[in-house]
């Protein structure tokens, strides 16, 4: 059987002619993927860093993206060997490799999402959703066509390389988070910093420069508005729980007064 093969986020970023909006899936829950994944925009961020997702949550939501028109982009925890297997194993296509700082750390990420002699992917096709279970005529001779590799800088080391880093093969694209970012800078919670500004379009020239696809997380809609301005390929604008938790406040702050009692609606 082929495997049916959506657009990958490799080649929806040499398609579009703006840039793609996305979003994060943070909460673990199948159901809140799903309303996410019917909203109408590009990529859909399913992340195993600083979220509740298992392995298992991550299968589950894998599934049910898969009824609508959105990439689904997995952020393994690590740029681990045996989880970015695993996640592959999962049938994910599309892959966020965090704190990628320099090029060696770039390349060992390409090794492990692709099999021997050009990496070191773990082979166990006859078990896992990836290649359905062997039914997909040829899987192990083409999995790194079927596969988008993604690397995230979030250190001062990995600005000052990412030349080296998007020039490594196998390296699609690249993601920079101001938050870690601007962290390593010694500007911890300013991601709106001039000096993390800076950075992340010092990031963006040299990956375009290296002739990759450059994107950003950016929640702030300022920010965002001025890194799709400075030449953002994708940026990530919000995650699930942080929309219901802001929204949830609003709802409060609109009901409730501040000394508990109930807020006159008229």
């Amino acid at each position: 059987m082929p495997l049916r093969l959506d657009p990958s986020f490799r080649e929806g970023l040499a398609a579009s002619d703006r840039a793609l909006i996305g979003m994060w899936a943070c909460s673990g829950s199948a159901l809140v993927t799903e309303v996410a994944a019917g909203s109408g925009l590009d990529w859909l961020l399913i992340d195993m860093e600083h979220a509740a997702n298992t392995l298992e949550s991550v299968l589950l939501q894998l599934q049910v993206v898969a009824a609508y028109p959105i990439v689904p982009v997995v952020r393994v925890p690590a740029n681990d060997a045996v989880a970015i297997k695993q996640v592959l194993d999962l049938g994910a296509q599309n892959l966020i490799v965090p704190m990628v700082s320099s090029a060696d750390e770039a390349r060992a990420a390409v090794a492990a999402t692709r099999y021997p002699p050009e990496g070191v992917r773990g082979v166990g096709s006859a078990l896992a959703r990836s290649a359905r279970w062997n039914r997909v005529d040829g899987y192990l001779q083409e999995s790194a066509t079927h596969t988008s590799l993604t690397v995230q800088i979030e250190t001062a080391a990995g600005v000052a390389a990412a030349a080296e880093i998007a020039a490594v093969d196998g390296v699609d694209a690249v993601f920079v988070g101001p938050s870690d970012l601007s962290a390593s800078m010694g500007l911890l919670g300013q991601q709106t910093h001039p000096e993390v500004i800076a950075a992340v379009e010092t990031v963006f020239a040299a990956v375009q420069g290296a002739g990759r696809p450059v994107g950003v997380n950016a929640f702030d809609p300022t920010a965002a508005d001025a890194y799709i301005a400075a030449g953002a390929d994708f940026v990530a604008v919000g995650a699930d729980v942080a929309l219901l938790a802001r929204a949830s406040e609003a709802l409060a702050a609109r009901f409730i007064a501040a000394d508990g009692t109930a807020r006159a609606s008229y």
